[in-house]
């Protein structure tokens, strides 16, 4: 009963704290889809003037530092998931142990593929297919549209020149979002769930 009553537990926060991921993910796509429809009007209205570049640039800019506290949001509910797959896939496999016969009746896999079956793969696969990363990717790109717009609005140099602005800063932010996702996994897969041991084979998700 301790173990039925556990494994609904963590199922129930593990529903949770995707569904908590995927309301910052939709609050930050229509914070974007708003600001994208308000910079457009602001052009038709200051006909691509000084002012509308300064406008844009602190549009953009409330939206990079959204995008990036929504990054680091679902980043840790990322772990958390891990963690609750982690966890399930340990009492299923107590479960057999105890009650082998249920083998029959109860999907069985191998350690490597536990959390595959949970949507967790090995994140040199999935680097750019999870909510985290996605959002890192759109941040990036809007952090690089403001750059560019600040550079046209302070200096006014060529287009050239604002696209190379803005494809520098964007592959900066998006390299340090990757190697701020990369650390904040690497303690989650060293961490020990279950006494002295850990299977190395259960991989998180980037």
């Amino acid at each position: 009963m301790f173990m039925t009553t556990e494994h609904s537990t963590l199922q129930s926060a593990r529903a949770a704290a995707i569904a908590e991921s995927t309301g910052r993910v939709t609050i930050f796509i229509g914070s974007v889809t708003g600001g994208m429809i308000a910079l457009g009007l602001i052009a038709t209205a200051t006909h691509l003037t000084t002012a509308f570049y300064v406008l844009g640039v602190i549009l953009l800019s409330v939206l990079s530092v959204i995008g990036l506290t929504t990054f680091d949001w679902v980043l840790q509910s990322g772990i958390e998931d891990h963690r609750y797959a982690a966890r399930i896939e340990q009492l299923r496999a107590c479960y057999l142990e105890f009650a082998p016969e249920l083998s029959r009746y109860l999907a069985s896999v191998s350690s490597s593929r536990q959390l595959a079956v949970h949507g967790s793969r090995d994140p040199r696969v999935r680097v750019f297919r999870t909510a985290a990363a996605m959002i890192g990717l759109v941040t990036a790109v809007i952090a690089g549209g403001a750059a560019a717009m600040f550079d046209e609005a302070v200096f006014g140099r060529s287009l050239i020149h604002g696209f190379t602005t803005y494809g520098l800063v964007s592959v900066a932010v998006l390299a340090t979002l990757a190697w701020f996702q990369h650390r904040a996994w690497k303690p989650a897969r060293q961490e020990r769930l279950y006494g002295d041991e850990q299977d190395p084979n259960l991989r998180p998700m980037a």
